[in-house]
């Protein structure tokens, strides 16, 4: 193929003048479009493609535009040339003509993204899929779940099996790999959002219950200040909802129960004179035990008798002197949290302090409104919460989501690395009595992790 610039010149537009080049540049890729004929449409969509690759503003923005008018002649002429280029064109090309689908598809009208179209896009991003970084991945299921024709159920299931596969399911999880960890928590995230009661999450749910529970001390992240475990539970906690039929359930919730006893200690032993024999109390995970507990309370709906014929007496036992024991610090922690904001509103509330007082009442409710379903006999799975980082909103028929800015002509910036979400405070109330040292309650240190 030869240069943008020997194309240039067959053209008879690049002048020799140095000083003239910027200007002759920007009037080539506004004519350019005009050459966009039958054959010569990739071409052109190739040149200009190459093209995203500039650093001035100007120029960048005619490309875009440039783009999006031959887009508009032969969309699928133009995709054949976009995507030539993201499969074998420099990185920085490939970047850039990835970015410019992500943001510029959703502005294009339902007659230039026509079903064939569609198809075109999930067939040719299907062949980008099998060698993606993390980022492309993200961009990428953005692009596809924007699609018209992926928004039933049918097509969401497609993506969740293309995130699957990204995931790489069938494969033995390795804990101690960040690299493994991470694509999988990516995955995880892209496919969260495409679950729904009839786009079910079961494969993903046995996954984290058969390779990643029974490993979750275990795991490894690169992203500084992410909390990888609680990252995990959260995930596993909003998938829980959307679980079908499960082929090995009673076993993967008996792994999901054992993991919760870990984190629902058993009260200290008291001596003689009443005082605790050991030198501390157990250490109260929150934020740990409302993800474990609402994942557990999810399952358990599918096989309400774990509890009472599953386990053996003792067992039962145990975990009903757990949940006591448990459920006893937390109406009190409870309790001060709502003297604490008591009286609170609107301004008063936005204060870190307060927010973080906020989450602390949210997760506290959810764990007791949980755990007083689990004391019924039978125990009951019927209560609903909302995770506490979960937003409560009342979504309107036929509202969209905000959509990005898209009019920006500056070519797009690198973002700087950093953790891909942003990482949750865990709720730890201090340890000691439950009946002293209340009134020094530090609600910012309580919230902070382990």
């Amino acid at each position: 193929m030869p240069t943008v610039e020997e194309l240039y010149r067959n053209y008879g537009i690049l002048a020799d003048a140095t000083e003239q080049v910027g200007q002759i540049r920007r009037q080539a890729i506004k004519e350019l479009p005009q050459f966009a004929t039958g054959e010569n449409l990739p071409r052109v969509a190739d040149i200009l493609t190459q093209l995203l690759q500039t650093d001035d503003s100007a120029e960048f923005n005619l490309v875009n535009n440039a783009l999006l008018s031959i887009f508009k002649m032969d969309a699928k002429g133009t995709l054949g040339g976009l995507f030539s280029q993201i499969l074998q064109g420099e990185d920085i090309v490939r970047e850039r003509a990835i970015k410019f689908l992500s943001t510029k598809l959703k502005t294009l009208p339902d007659e230039v993204l026509t079903k064939e179209v569609e198809e075109l896009i999930l067939t040719e991003s299907k062949k980008v899929l099998e060698d993606v970084t993390g980022e492309e991945f993200v961009l990428f299921m953005k692009i596809l779940s924007g699609l018209k024709s992926l928004q039933t159920v049918s097509g969401r299931q497609q993506l969740v099996e293309l995130v699957a596969e990204q995931a790489d399911l069938e494969q033995t999880f390795n804990p101690s790999d960040p690299d493994c960890v991470d694509r999988l928590l990516q995955c995880t995230r892209q496919a969260v959002p495409l679950f729904s009661k009839n786009v079910h999450s079961t494969r993903f749910v046995t996954y984290f219950c058969e390779q990643v529970l029974p490993n979750l001390s275990s795991l490894t992240t690169p992203v500084e200040g992410l909390d990888i475990q609680l990252e995990v539970l959260k995930l596993l906690a909003e998938m829980s909802s959307f679980c079908g039929d499960m082929e090995k359930l009673e076993t993967n919730l008996r792994k999901l129960f054992d993991k919760l006893l870990e984190y629902m200690p058993l009260p200290p032993e008291e001596a003689e004179n009443g005082e605790n024999a050991g030198n501390e109390e157990p250490k109260l995970q929150f934020s740990y035990v409302e993800c474990l507990l609402y994942s557990f309370h999810q399952l358990g709906r599918k096989l309400p008798d774990f509890l009472t014929a599953k386990l053996n007496a003792e067992k039962l036992k145990d975990f009903k002197i757990r949940l006591q024991y448990f459920a006893r610090g937390l109406q009190v922690y409870i309790r001060q949290l709502r003297l604490a904001l008591q009286g609170k509103t609107g301004e008063a509330l936005k204060t870190e302090e307060n927010k973080i007082k906020v989450v602390a009442l949210k997760i506290t409710n959810n764990i007791n409104v949980l755990i007083k379903d689990l004391f019924h006999i039978p125990p009951s799975y019927k209560s609903t919460v909302t995770l506490s980082w979960k937003p409560v909103q009342k979504v309107e028929i036929g509202q969209k989501r905000a959509s990005e800015d898209t009019t920006s002509g500056s070519p797009p910036k690198k973002s700087p690395a950093g953790p891909k979400r942003d990482a949750r405070q865990i709720y730890n109330p201090p340890s000691g009595k439950y009946s002293s040292n209340l009134g020094n309650f530090n609600y910012e240190r309580s919230l902070q992790g382990k």
